[in-house]
């Protein structure tokens, strides 16, 4: 009898364990620095890059809407990503700027969980969106007398929408796991948004299966794309080799490296931080990375897109020429 007390007695303390466990309400970002000048210096910094990142996806975007010229399959994609890399960097920004300027650095348990998911979503829209668009260029290369009938409305809506929806489904699988862990005290995260690998190890029980799952994720998010775009790109360049004149070759050559510096840009620095087994993470390293994915490549994509293409710089001149008094008159 003494035994049965025991080992209820022992069942309800587990399970009050378990009730002060899930009883954090909120956690506290170390973020970037903890010196106040450097922390004032950052977050000026850091103002101007978001401040880049706007106008520069909503100039990208109000150009593509307006000039009936870049409503192609291309700048559709374009479009998109455009759309994405603004909400994207909003996710985490805004949140950095505002624990560099206060000294207070809380978000609250459900700020958190809606930040990883908003974070995750995008990124792995984004993943995907690059796919799409290595295929797009395959086709018109490689099918150049096909392409207005293969690349047709419904498909590139069709490729666009199947991007979001696997961004914002598998999200939701990542999300749910890590939310329903139980965390049991320390609830500091070291680094300058949720971050699920950051977030994870403050949770008090086994992560193994939320590992896995990071990984799973990790190869179909990351990987599967990453390796559709290298296999795309080598039909590309076997088909841009055949083309017998050098100009051709420069031309065709010409409409795929912007995509291949984003890709590159994108790709590298989140593979390296979500495909390195666990023991490869320091949080210093991986707040460097983190930046480099989520901030500064949603910078530079407007800028490369635009400075390296004739279509996009013809369509601002002419949206600045028509916004002066003088060209409207």
């Amino acid at each position: 009898m003494g035994v049965i007390n025991l080992s209820v007695s022992s069942k309800q303390q587990q399970q009050e364990e378990m009730r002060n466990q899930t009883t954090v309400t909120g956690f506290l970002l170390l973020g970037l620095s903890s010196n106040p000048e450097m922390r004032l210096i950052l977050f000026g910094i850091f103002t101007v890059i978001y401040s880049i990142t706007l106008a520069g996806n909503l100039t990208i975007l109000t150009l593509i809407w307006l000039d009936t010229q870049l409503h192609t399959p291309m700048y559709f994609f374009v479009s998109h990503l455009s759309f994405v890399d603004i909400w994207y960097t909003t996710s985490t920004v805004p949140q950095m700027l505002a624990n560099l300027w206060s000294p207070s650095k809380t978000i609250s348990f459900a700020g958190c969980g809606a930040q990883i998911y908003l974070f995750l979503a995008l990124a792995i829209t984004e993943c995907v969106l690059l796919a799409v668009m290595a295929y797009d260029r395959f086709v018109a290369i490689c099918h150049p007398l096909r392409y207005t009938v293969i690349m047709n409305q419904r498909v590139c809506v069709l490729l666009t929408a199947s991007a979001w929806i696997s961004g914002f489904l598998l999200a939701m699988v990542h999300t749910v796991q890590t939310l329903q862990m139980p965390y049991c005290g320390p609830n500091v995260i070291n680094h300058f948004y949720c971050d699920i690998l950051a977030l994870l190890k403050l949770v008090c029980a086994d992560t193994h299966l939320n590992e896995i799952i990071v990984f799973v994720v990790g190869v179909l998010a990351l990987l599967c794309p990453f390796s559709f775009i290298l296999m795309t790109y080598a039909r590309i360049l076997d088909a841009i080799l055949k083309i017998r004149s050098s100009q051709g070759r420069r031309k065709a050559f010409s409409t795929c490296i912007s995509h291949i510096i984003v890709v590159a840009m994108f790709y590298g620095s989140a593979m390296f931080m979500y495909m390195r087994p666990g023991s490869g993470h320091s949080p210093e390293q991986d707040k460097i990375v983190s930046l480099f994915y989520s901030v500064i490549t949603p910078m530079f994509n407007p800028i490369i897109y635009s400075l390296r293409n004739k279509d996009v710089k013809g369509a601002f001149l002419k949206m600045v020429q028509w916004s002066q008094p003088s060209q409207r008159t």
